[in-house]
């Protein structure tokens, strides 16, 4: 992709978010909307988000009670990394990229679909602001619920740690939780949040401008389905480094 085209692109992403962000015209209409995709897009997305947790934060925790082994170190070291990894990074990053091409995909492929059978031209003919009726549900809601799948994540990611050391034994269950709750520091609770809520709105306006921008057949929504995770996988990467550089440097 050559430099002009990127540079339209984005200028094409701030118009459509224009038209997105602005006061529904029809508030019922909208609560319906809203409360349809939270359910879709969010409480679909738990039962993934709770499997890919559970077992990846047995997987972090093994992997540094196996690699922190030192007498120097207490055990509850391996519950104290645990948690600054699960919370800082994986929950709020890791998880966001999985959902990129979950929630991503299923916008993006949505709207292509309804752009490629004229409803939204049908819409725009009838006078309605058919990027605000049909995007700024998804995101709101996507965006609104992000919290709660963090929270999901957090938790099941150090509970897959607890199971792993319930049956290993090392370190003891017990020493797991001491290492937890070890100077914990709420402010990276609200960090993950913070960064998720952003990354939940890039996910699902990108998604949805690939698909708004979507022409021809099928197989170019396939395409813009499949070019929204790609964006949002590289832009998640990109403004995790920024963010973290700037809440952390």
């Amino acid at each position: 992709m050559s430099i002009r085209s990127t540079l339209e692109s984005i200028g094409e992403y701030a118009l459509l978010l224009r038209r997105v962000l602005m006061p529904p015209d029809r508030a019922r209409e909208f609560a319906k909307e809203f409360s349809k995709e939270t359910y879709k897009l969010g409480v679909n997305s738990i039962w993934i988000v709770t499997i890919i947790s559970l077992f990846i934060g047995a997987v972090i925790v093994m992997q540094i009670a196996y690699n922190i082994n030192s007498p120097l170190l207490p055990r509850s070291t391996v519950g104290s990394v645990s948690r600054e990894i699960i919370i800082l990074e994986f929950s709020s990053t890791v998880i966001c990229l999985i959902l990129a091409g979950k929630v991503g995909s299923n916008i993006a492929s949505e709207i292509g679909t309804m752009r490629i059978t004229q409803q939204i031209d049908a819409l725009d003919i009838m006078g309605v602001n058919s990027a605000n009726f049909l995007i700024l549900p998804k995101i709101a809601a996507f965006v609104l619920f992000m919290p709660v799948l963090v929270i999901f994540s957090t938790f099941m990611g150090l509970y897959g740690g607890y199971v792993f050391c319930a049956i290993s034994g090392d370190p003891s269950p017990d020493t797991y939780i001491y290492g937890i709750q070890f100077f914990f520091r709420e402010s990276l609770v609200w960090y993950s949040l913070l960064k998720s809520m952003l990354f939940g709105f890039i996910i699902s306006s990108v998604a949805a401008y690939y698909g708004y921008n979507a022409r021809g057949g099928a197989l170019d929504v396939g395409k813009a389905s499949t070019d929204s995770v790609v964006a949002n996988s590289i832009l998640i990467l990109m403004i995790d480094l920024a963010f973290t550089q700037l809440m952390m440097g």
